[in-house]
């Protein structure tokens, strides 16, 4: 069974099959790529407990920067984010993103109960 959440014409804030749960990408505005992406894991956060997960259950996370320069801010904020031995597999590269002001764009998959 296939469980779509807050659906849209575009897309669906999570969908949920054979207990994976797969986000929607998530950006946020800020000044700085810290900023940034704080505001992106806060909302994954939500995202992670209305589809039943946690930071703990995430199985694979791709990030994409617009700027790889942006690389240690990242990892300044993400590194204190993530549960101690729980680490996801983990994918970082740099794309355009969807607006100029976009710095980094989350794409979370994360097992359920």
């Amino acid at each position: 069974m296939i469980e779509r959440i807050e659906t849209g014409e575009r897309s669906s804030k999570i969908v949920k099959h054979n207990g994976v749960a797969y986000l929607t990408g998530q950006v946020a505005e800020g000044e700085t790529i810290q900023d940034q992406v704080r505001t992106c894991l806060e909302k994954i956060d939500a995202l992670l407990e209305k589809a039943g997960s946690s930071r703990e259950k995430m199985l694979r996370v791709t990030i994409w920067l617009a700027d790889m320069q942006d690389f240690a801010g990242l990892n300044e904020v993400w590194n204190t984010w993530v549960p101690a031995g729980h680490a996801p597999a983990r994918a970082c590269g740099e794309a355009k993103l969807a607006r100029p002001e976009l710095k980094v764009e989350f794409i979370v998959d994360a097992a359920y109960e």
